[in-house]
């Protein structure tokens, strides 16, 4: 009999954790989701309050048959699934179909796949958060019965094989809606006015000053004869003043900046980027990819110190804590970051290797 038994949601993932806990620990995939709505009657009993209807699908059958037999010949159960709504949702399922008892199932959760994250979740278990699990319920409930009801619509109105989403709904609605006040709007012509000012005879680029009026003018004759005004005057400079200028980093990455700035620097698109970003987290090279928090453990800006006065000098050196400014924020997480910072490449395909250089360099500067 296995001791203890280690349940993750991708084939990868599982490879990399096996590697660290050692011969006492087995490592299982899931492969995602088990269970899903029953496709009869949408999956969901509406008059019954929204109750929702699991089946498992027949691609899945004989995942959850290995399962139940690797449960069943295992002591102790771990269940290792990513700490989002997703993740949780995928425990609770695997807690119910396996029919192991809720309170007493080991959820352990970990921000990076290290020897030393690890063991501190094995250390810290917890019982799966039924909060994040009906979060996913909803969401899911909601999926179903938008897609479901709108999509048809869509096929007799627009085209076939279109589909609605509890999301994209919205956003289409938001777009149009935009649209409309771009085609509703009428443009009104002004003038602007721009001077170049010689400080002496020689026109070079050091002796132009360029400056521009406060006012500008909707009407081309106003213009016209403000312009004759300022040919005939002579104009000085009443004062100087300097100021320092300061420009601080941008925070670490969250899933969306990490989204906005691979698109910006790398022509990723998002989809991309997650796919790039999954596989290095579960290859242990960064940290967790789903993540609206800008804040770094205390470890990690530590280690960050020591890489920077390795290799740049104190100079460069000024340890910063970002704050989520965010509603909602899940501050106890932590921003998108390398699981190893002195690791400054890595190895693996040209776009993992672009991508992990991006957040390298971003958790360094920041």
């Amino acid at each position: 009999m296995t001791e203890n038994l280690v349940i993750v949601e991708s084939p990868a993932k599982a490879k990399t954790i096996e590697k660290y806990l050692g011969k006492d620990f087995r490592v299982v995939s899931s492969f995602g989701h088990i269970r899903d709505l029953a496709k009869k009657n949408l999956g969901i009993d509406i008059k019954n309050n929204f109750s929702p209807e699991y089946e498992i699908p027949k691609e899945k059958a004989k995942v959850v048959a290995e399962l139940r037999k690797a449960a069943a010949e295992s002591k102790n159960v771990w269940i290792a699934s990513d700490e989002d709504r997703e993740g949780e949702a995928i425990a609770w399922h695997l807690v119910s179909v396996l029919k192991l008892n809720l309170p007493t199932t080991k959820r352990i959760v970990f921000h990076e796949i290290t020897q030393d994250a690890l063991a501190k979740a094995i250390l810290n278990p917890r019982q799966v958060d039924m909060n994040l699990v009906n979060s996913q319920q909803a969401r899911r409930i909601l999926d179903r019965i938008v897609g479901f009801e709108i999509s048809p619509v869509l096929w007799k109105k627009v085209q076939p094989a279109l589909s609605a989403g509890r999301v994209q709904s919205v956003a289409v609605r938001l777009i149009v809606e935009r649209e409309r006040e771009i085609i509703a709007f009428k443009p009104e012509s002004s003038f602007r006015i721009n001077g170049i000012f010689r400080t002496d005879p020689d026109n070079t680029e050091n002796n132009l000053i360029r400056a521009e009026a406060g006012k500008r003018f909707s009407d081309e004759n106003d213009a016209a004869r403000f312009l004759d005004v300022c040919s005939n005057s002579e104009f000085r400079v009443a004062g100087i003043s300097v100021k320092p200028g300061t420009r601080s980093p941008a925070p670490p990455f969250t899933t969306s900046t990490l989204q906005q700035e691979a698109y910006r620097k790398l022509g990723f698109s998002v989809s991309q980027t997650m796919t790039v970003a999954q596989k290095l987290y579960e290859a242990g090279k960064i940290t967790y990819m789903r993540t609206d928090s800008t804040n770094l453990s205390k470890l990690a800006l530590a280690k960050s110190r020591e890489v920077i006065l390795s290799e740049f000098g104190e100079k460069y050196s000024r340890t910063r804590q970002f704050k989520t400014k965010s509603k909602g924020a899940q501050e106890a997480h932590e921003a998108i970051r390398p699981a190893y910072l002195n690791s400054f490449t890595i190895t693996g395909s040209q776009n993992e290797k672009k991508l992990y250089e991006l957040i390298w360099k971003r958790t360094i500067a920041s």
